[in-house]
């Protein structure tokens, strides 16, 4: 009889919640969604739902929109560098074109079968050649012999003593040094004055 009773309360708790009788109640069977604890209404689900895939579809679109912008930079840096290296190759070749005379020049000279003054004057009309395009490049030699020592334009290679130059300025040039404008490219080897008379004073 027991077993009976429990049965109906099963059924009749059932019935209750069964769809035909939200209906009576007035209420529609999907008329709202379970979330966890709280209930949220069809509507509010469906507009959330919609944000959602608003949101999904911008978010898809930025990162298209970086993957984008990554590979246009990736084609510029690229193209940066190939303009640099031919901007490189042009200028070394423009430089290397001014050379070339002069290097036929050194080639004719050895293959003269002149006298060695013949050689000679050849060779310092060849140094002149030299000398122009250098100008012609703006690169200038550095100031050495009776200038005072300088050791951002001269390396010292050692010393003289001698009394017809003020102490402390070049003597000797043992090799030329050279400037691109204001640029050192190279210091020139000197040998400095060591003037006894003026470290007496």
């Amino acid at each position: 009889m027991a077993e009976k009773e429990a049965e109906m309360t099963a059924l009749e708790a059932t019935e209750s919640a069964s769809p035909e009788n939200a209906n009576e109640a007035g209420e529609s069977p999907a008329a709202e969604v379970r979330t966890g604890d709280a209930p949220v209404s069809r509507a509010e689900f469906d507009q959330l739902q919609s944000e959602y895939e608003q949101l999904k579809k911008e978010r898809d679109g930025l990162v298209d929109r970086a993957a984008r912008l990554q590979a246009d930079f990736e084609n510029a840096r690229k193209r940066a560098e190939k303009e640099k290296a031919d901007f490189r190759d042009y200028a070394t070749g423009s430089v290397v074109e001014q050379f070339l005379p002069v290097l036929d020049n050194f080639e004719l000279a050895l293959k003269s079968a002149g006298t060695t003054e013949q050689l000679k004057t050849g060779v310092e009309l060849i140094v002149k050649q030299m000398d122009e395009i250098l100008r012609g490049l703006q690169v200038q030699p550095v100031k050495t012999v009776g200038e005072e020592f300088d050791p951002r334009h001269h390396e010292a290679m050692g010393s003289v003593e001698r009394e017809d130059l003020p102490d402390q300025h070049v003597a000797e040039e043992i090799r030329k040094g050279y400037r691109l404008r204001e640029k050192l490219l190279r210091p020139a080897l000197v040998r400095v004055v060591s003037n006894p008379k003026q470290k007496n004073e």
